[in-house]
């Protein structure tokens, strides 16, 4: 076998899988990949309509810390703080899913995503994940297949 039918072979292969794995099918499973976690943590800090639980206040003001140098330093004014990440946690991947402000919303998940490293530092091979995923949907965009592309294309 010739390096020219390994190459034609290659070719084949590498179509084939472009078929299978479109960009926009790729950047639509990315901002749900992205969008679950956080919606699954958000969604355990609620009783209701903007009314956090016990829990969520309980693990800022005694659990979470930031692990920085010198540290770890407790979460500073923690029921602020859990309000906001539970709102944060569940705002941004309605966003993602909804595929609105895409990109706002996938670097607004970066940075709670380094929080978290610094908050749960074991846990970093998970946070990775996350980081490569919303590094993706930021550099690429939300697709085509996303109500951002629409709206970019109506208004020129």
């Amino acid at each position: 076998m010739g390096w020219q039918t390994i190459s034609r072979l290659v070719r084949r292969v590498n179509a084939s899988i472009a078929l299978i794995a479109p960009p926009s099918l790729t950047q639509l499973v990315l901002r749900i990949g992205l969008a679950t976690p956080f919606w699954r943590s958000g969604i355990n800090k609620w009783d209701g309509f903007l009314q956090l639980n016990d829990t969520a206040v309980l693990l800022f003001s005694t659990e979470f810390k930031l692990h920085l140098p010198g540290g770890p330093y407790p979460f500073p004014a923690p029921e602020a703080v859990a309000f906001l990440v539970g709102s944060a946690e569940i705002l941004f991947p309605i966003l993602l899913v909804l595929e609105l402000a895409t990109r706002l919303a996938a670097c607004a998940l970066l940075v709670m995503t380094l929080v978290v490293e610094l908050t749960v530092p074991d846990g970093w091979p998970v946070h990775v994940t996350w980081a490569a995923m919303a590094l993706g949907i930021m550099a690429w965009g939300p697709g085509r297949l996303s109500l951002d592309h629409w709206i970019e294309r109506r208004n020129g």
